[in-house]
């Protein structure tokens, strides 16, 4: 595959960009339980002094990827040597310890009041996670509302996609749908914008992007308008299968993943001066 042969080439040129949840975290019926794989993080470690960028671009807080890539006893997120984590679509960058946003929309505020009524109107039972029913992830500059937990998942995302559409309309909002969540969120930015200019910025020779969701398919559209070798991962799930019909390689879930990465670093550290 060319997209991994200039990576193992050349990875001083290289860019390594992934997803979060789904990719380096497995999905859990809470988002405030899910935790980066271990040995994903150990890989990124490995990876992060021998390659020219590693980027983590979420849908999350930046700040609470880095605390939810904490590893107790080993090397978590934050020691990955130069990350770039680029949380809320891309409209925030942690780096260094510093994270860097503007102000949340107004819309945000007005969705965050809305919603409690909205689903009770509905007859959607909302719920701190506790009993059965919807959850509501507030993330600051967006908010995301998951249907894991109620009695009938799929039907209940259902029954809120129109309703939860034109609220985000109302607010000058959008809303990104995932596994069985539905993120309301400003406009203007997405994955592939934020992975388009990390790629820029860093003047990439070549590209490697993983992810698990439909938000992830804008970083995939991003890989090939680049022009760079490149290689797209699907982080395969039973919930989502569009991703796996458009990515170079399929693994199996964030464990996939975490082997997939520790291999590369592998080979490139056998080829890079820098490995050793």
């Amino acid at each position: 595959m060319a997209g991994l042969a200039a990576i193992k080439a050349d990875p001083a040129g290289a860019v390594v960009g992934l997803d979060f949840d789904g990719t380096l975290a497995p999905i859990v019926p809470d988002p405030a339980d899910a935790r980066v794989d271990p040995h994903a993080a150990a890989a990124l470690v490995r990876l992060g002094g021998l390659v020219g960028g590693v980027v983590i671009v979420t849908g999350r807080p930046a700040a609470t990827a880095i605390a939810y890539g904490e590893v107790p006893g080993g090397p978590g997120l934050a020691d990955v040597p130069g990350l770039v984590v680029l949380g809320q679509y891309g409209l925030e960058r942690w780096e260094d310890g510093q994270v860097m946003s503007p102000p949340p929309p107004p819309g945000v505020e007005r969705v965050r009041a809305a919603l409690p009524g909205l689903l009770a109107l509905l007859g959607v039972t909302l719920t701190d996670g506790t009993e059965p029913g919807v959850t509501i992830e507030d993330k600051g500059r967006a908010v995301a509302v998951h249907t894991r937990r109620a009695p009938d998942p799929e039907g209940t995302l259902l029954v809120l996609r129109e309703p939860l559409a034109k609220l985000a309309a109302e607010s000058g909002l959008l809303v990104e749908p995932g596994r069985l969540v539905l993120e309301l969120r400003p406009a203007g930015m997405d994955k592939g914008h934020a992975l388009g200019g990390f790629l820029a910025e860093r003047f990439a020779r070549s590209v490697l992007f993983a992810g698990d969701d439909l938000g992830d398919l804008a970083a995939f559209e991003a890989v090939r308008l680049s022009g760079l070798p490149g290689v797209t991962v699907c982080s395969a799930s039973v919930e989502v299968t569009a991703l796996a019909e458009r990515a170079d390689l399929v693994v199996d879930g964030p464990a996939g993943v975490a082997a997939l990465l520790s291999a590369l670093a592998d080979a490139v550290a056998e080829r890079s001066p820098r490995g050793h």
